[in-house]
Formats: C-alpha cells, sequence, structure tokens
C-alpha cells in the first residue's frame, strides 16, 4: 500500500473544511455583533449622560434661583 495522496480530497477533509469555513463565518458574524452592541451600548450612555447633564444644569439654576433659606433659631431645652 503506498501512502500517495489522491487528487480528491476525502470525505472527512472535505467535512473539516466545511466546519472551519462555517466557525470561521459564524466568528465574523459574531464580531460584527458584538461590536453593534457595542457601539449601541456607547450611544445609549452618550444620551443618559446628555440627560443627566442637562438636569443638574436646571437643578443648578433653579438653585440659584430660590432665595437662600434663612436659618432656623434652635429652642433651648428648658431645665426641670
Amino acid at each position: 500500500m503506498s501512502s500517495k495522496k489522491s487528487a480528491e480530497p476525502s470525505p472527512q477533509s472535505i467535512a473539516r473544511s466545511n466546519r472551519q469555513r462555517l466557525a470561521a463565518e459564524e466568528g465574523t458574524r459574531a464580531m460584527a455583533d458584538v461590536e453593534r452592541h457595542a457601539v449601541d451600548v456607547r450611544k445609549n450612555m452618550a444620551r443618559l449622560r446628555e440627560l443627566r447633564e442637562a438636569k443638574e444644569a436646571a437643578d443648578a439654576t433653579l438653585q440659584a434661583s430660590l432665595p437662600a433659606p434663612t436659618p432656623t433659631k434652635r429652642k433651648r431645652k428648658l431645665p426641670r
């Protein structure tokens, strides 16, 4: 028996190459999906940051427009 390589690939090597090709395609799709998700997360974080900063600015404006609270005098406890 000689161990020459035949011109035609064996069914096992065809199946292996198909599995490798499918795995590579799935990996590419998964990486693209992860990147899309990361972009969505960053967009949402930026949106929430803008909302928080706008609310903080509005709160600061409101606090500045309110009169300063007058200090209240503490009542002394009467000794018994």
